[in-house]
């Protein structure tokens, strides 16, 4: 069998990701400060783009002008100055003799922090117990035992290391690190570098100086009835009074049991809306928020020099040329996400009319079907105009990603969002009973006499979801025997 070469003529179509297409693609997906972000490092970069800053002129400017040229006398002003004879020279200097602060010129263009991120520092834990450190007579060999053990220290201000792993961290003795721990352990906030909860209690109660013993009984050898509020349990196996049981375990529900969370608050982040929803008479009004967007423009200087003819060599020309179509695209890409983004918000409102009139317990069920649908674009292109973004709605600020949800079935053949589900079960655990708490299957029995057909599980899974304890857990126990 012989082996030949042959040419074949194929006619094939395909889509070619051109530098501009995926541009346009990726300015859908930013978010309204990435978008801001790359916007700024564009004007840095490309010189034929410009931020338009024409106003027009107003009435106070025209009448300044119009002074501004008119020839008017100019008269010069007198100034008379007369001391009075009973003048207090000494309180003048007492309160006037002072040095002035100097004022020192800085780059207007220079990035500075934002004035509430300078107004306090926040104290770490670590900071706050070096500082006790430093401040009581530890020893060198102390301290530097003392700092290992400090950075094994987690959020909460448990100690995430054995003592054999810090003796192999600092090279000292067992004994001497025990004891360092121990001293730590009772500085503020008492209870820090605890290795469980159970020690962690144990040093505050220890703290408080309680003449009754009885709080560090049930600390050291029933702490499990406490988590199961099984107070009843508690009293027969102490054997004592149930008021006494009662005002030992309210000494311990004031313990912290996370000491070092006081220092770990995390820094609150703002949320900028992309898109505003405003209802005027009866009407729902979209507005994008435009809130410091430049307003781009080509360079008119540079277009004139491409119609110079061919006095610019050919490098400045192509140069010129490049950067032309790219400062275009850019602002053709801009508008098109801004208006593809209008188009969906503008979905939304329509199809989840329900939710903007009542509330989330309203919520449709939704998917990114539903507004390709109804907008006649692709499922991806959908995926990519809802990514990072935000809108300011009457009930709240939500990620446009909240408004698509799965469905559940109802009762009677009809769906159900997830979401009102979810914030049906809240409600109901809102408004249940402390002392006999729903169960997830009388929650379940709930929900379908309201028409939502649910299991148990999935109930499980959604309180889990909305981070609310289980029956046994939120029930309040009273304190019989």
């Amino acid at each position: 069998m012989a082996l030949e070469l042959r040419q074949q003529l194929k006619l094939s179509q395909q889509l070619i990701m051109t530098p501009q297409l995926q541009q346009a693609i990726k300015l859908l997906q930013l978010s309204r400060l990435e978008l801001l972000e790359t916007i700024h490092q564009e004007l840095e970069t490309n010189p034929l783009l410009e931020e338009s800053q024409e106003e027009l002129p107003t009435e106070q400017d025209a009448e300044l002008e119009t002074l501004t040229t008119e020839e008017a006398p100019f008269q010069e002003v007198q100034l008379s100055e007369k001391m009075r004879e009973d003048f207090d020279w000494e309180g003048y200097l007492e309160e006037y003799n002072t040095s002035t602060p100097v004022l020192v010129e800085t780059d207007p263009n220079q990035e500075w922090p934002s004035f509430d991120s300078r107004l306090t520092e926040a104290t770490t834990l670590e900071d706050h117990l070096v500082w006790q450190i430093r401040l009581s007579d530890f020893t060198d060999e102390e301290r530097q035992i003392g700092t290992c053990i400090l950075g094994n220290l987690n959020g909460d201000g448990y100690l995430d290391a054995t003592i054999e792993e810090i003796v192999e961290m600092c090279g000292a003795d067992p004994c001497k690190v025990e004891q360092v721990l121990g001293r730590i352990q009772n500085l503020d906030p008492a209870g820090v570098a605890a290795r469980d909860l159970r020690e962690c209690l144990l040093v505050q109660a220890k703290n408080l100086e309680v003449e009754d013993q009885l709080v560090v009984k049930i600390i050291e050898d029933h702490l499990h009835y406490l988590e199961t509020k099984n107070y009843a349990a508690l009293v027969r196996a102490l054997k004592r009074s149930p008021e006494d049981v009662k005002a030992a375990v309210d000494i311990i529900l004031g313990l912290d049991p996370r000491p070092g969370s006081a220092f770990n608050k995390e820094n609150v982040e703002y949320i900028s809306p992309d898109i505003y929803v405003f209802k005027v008479d009866e009407e729902w009004v979209i507005l994008l928020n435009e809130d410091g967007m430049p307003k781009l423009k080509v360079s008119s200087y540079y277009k004139e020099a491409l119609g110079e003819g061919d006095s610019l060599p050919s490098e400045t020309r192509d140069y010129i040329q490049t950067k032309l179509r790219s400062a275009a695209w850019l602002i053709k890409s801009i508008h098109q996400r801004q208006r593809t983004l209008y188009k969906v918000s503008q979905s939304i409102v329509r199809l989840q009319g329900d939710f903007f009139e009542k509330g989330v317990a309203h919520l449709k069920p939704m998917v990114l079907r539903d507004i390709a649908e109804d907008v006649g674009m692709h499922e991806s292109t959908i995926s990519r105009v809802t990514a990072n973004k935000y809108m300011h709605t009457p009930h709240g600020i939500f990620e446009l990603k909240y408004f698509f949800n799965s469905s559940i079935n109802s009762v009677r053949g009809e769906a159900v969002a997830s979401e009102s589900v979810k914030e049906r079960i809240r409600q109901l655990v809102r408004e249940e009973d402390s002392s006999k708490p729903y169960s997830d299957q009388e929650i379940v029995d709930i929900l379908e006499k309201e028409n939502i057909s649910i299991a148990r599980r999935t109930v499980a899974k959604y309180r889990e979801m909305l981070g609310i304890l289980p029956s046994n857990r939120r029930r309040k126990s009273s304190w019989g025997t």
